[in-house]
């Protein structure tokens, strides 16, 4: 457990620590905001196109030769990125990172549903949640303050040492837990994943940067969602399918599954929304932005092997419904921003949201993954897995859609106000601004309602028979 979790953190870790430098990389290498945009983008993506395929590696190989595999490509693209002298260099070992990240992931999860008694899981899945969360919410600190006094390289040879580290005592200590059942390499759905969950996330992702009426952008979903529907209808004529989409007969899966997308991409809003407040339209600096999530990844990081060990007593629908109204309560907050608006007081709410988070996120998760079957368990994990980087992606575009269109329309409809402040056209963009994120927060607060709503129906009974 020690070994894949520090593995975890450290690709977790890496997939916002680079948020913040993205400035300084373009003035290094001369490239524009579009193009550096795509270092995040083809992390998620290569994420959201690999994930998917993890339930078939991990019937496929031994659980230590995935585990090395996945470190290893992550220490390698950790060193190439370090020491890229180009763009282009630097882009590809992203994929390299992004490459590593994917397996070692769901591969903890499985482990933990493996070698864990049921009444053990919620601490195990604690510790998980602890990792998940705190890992990203501490990037930005990190990455702000190196930025502002290193350079940016750095921000890669920190995680490769440790990263080196875990394949060593991956090699020593990591036994082979994960039964294997050999199944056949079917290429065609390696395809139709590929094309689906990568079309799907690349469209959403650039539906945030160029819009959606874009042709790049619905031709891209049309595809994806074209591709996974002769996908899913494969699986389920193929004797051992590389995803099985059966899990969602399950109905506790189900409802935890749509619970965990729901609380990804009210998430996605405060991690998105919040730094883009604070620097474009408050005027801090990177480092302000990034210290100011600090005390809540402290908080979570404290709260969740606590709520993990609660789940293990009570079950998981009384920590959903409580972390959703934190979550819900917290979004409600940031809805009347404004130019004034404390950076304590903003601090203190984020505490709340990352408290509402380590009480939801991964006891309702485990609660679903425990009424599934053992043999299950692989594919569940990828589909969760699979999902959440949808739901970020999805999340992440409908709510810059919603922030532009509001700034927008605040223009238009306060001509007033933007004639007043003709000699000072800064202050009508930073008001426009606020009013955007305002209204992208209030979907994010709906988002997190609806979870609230869904939590209720969360069951605490003991999973059925394998059988």
């Amino acid at each position: 457990m020690t070994v894949m979790l520090v593995g975890t953190f450290v690709a977790i870790l890496n997939e916002t620590l680079l948020n913040v430098a993205l400035p300084r990389i373009m003035q290094d290498f001369h490239v524009t905001a579009n193009a550096v945009q795509w270092l995040t983008t083809v992390y998620m993506l290569t994420n959201g196109v690999l994930i998917p395929v993890t339930a078939f590696l991990v019937q496929k190989f031994s659980l230590r030769r995935l585990f090395m595999t996945g470190m290893g490509l992550f220490a390698m693209g950790s060193l190439v990125a370090g020491l890229a002298p180009d763009f282009g260099l630097l882009l590809s070992a992203r994929v390299m990172q992004a490459a590593g990240a994917a397996i070692v992931l769901p591969l903890l999860m499985n482990v933990i549903l493996t070698i864990y008694p049921l009444e053990q899981r919620g601490s195990a899945m604690g510790l998980v949640g602890l990792v998940i969360t705190f890992a990203p919410a501490i990037g930005p600190t990190l990455s702000g303050w190196l930025v502002t006094h290193h350079s940016w390289h750095l921000l890669f040879f920190i995680v490769l040492p440790i990263a080196l580290l875990d394949v060593l005592f991956a090699y020593t200590s990591l036994a082979n837990v994960l039964p294997n059942t050999n199944p056949d390499i079917d290429a065609a759905s390696i395809l139709l994943s590929t094309l689906g969950f990568g079309g799907l996330l690349f469209g959403f992702s650039e539906a945030g940067s160029i819009g959606w009426h874009a042709p790049l952008v619905w031709v891209s979903l049309l595809v994806a969602l074209a591709s996974l529907g002769i996908f899913v209808r494969r699986q389920f004529f193929l004797k051992m399918p590389m995803l099985e989409f059966r899990v969602f007969r399950v109905r506790q899966f189900t409802l935890a599954t749509v619970v965990t997308v729901l609380v990804f991409m009210s998430m996605f809003s405060a991690m998105l929304l919040l730094p883009l407040y604070l620097q474009n339209a408050r005027g801090f600096s990177p480092l302000a932005s990034g210290l100011l999530v600090m005390p809540g990844a402290v908080a979570m990081g404290i709260m969740s092997p606590i709520s993990g060990r609660i789940f293990d007593k009570v079950g998981g629908r009384w920590l959903g419904i409580v972390g959703s109204l934190f979550l819900a309560g917290t979004l409600f907050d940031f809805t009347s921003l404004s130019t004034s608006t404390g950076y304590v007081t903003l601090m203190i709410a984020f505490v709340f949201l990352m408290l509402g988070m380590s009480l939801i996120m991964m006891p309702v998760m485990t609660s679903g993954l425990n009424w599934l079957p053992p043999e299950l368990y692989p594919h569940g994990t990828a589909v969760s897995n699979t999902l959440q980087q949808v739901a970020g992606a999805v999340g992440t575009a409908l709510l810059v859609t919603i922030m532009t269109d509001g700034a927008k329309a605040w223009v238009g409809g306060h001509g007033q106000a933007v004639l007043a402040h003709r000699q000072n056209p800064a202050v009508v963009a930073q008001l426009a601004s606020i009013h955007g994120m305002d209204l992208a927060f209030m979907t994010a607060a709906g988002f997190a309602l609806l979870s609230l709503v869904l939590c209720f129906f969360v069951q605490n009974s003991t999973p059925h028979p394998e059988a």
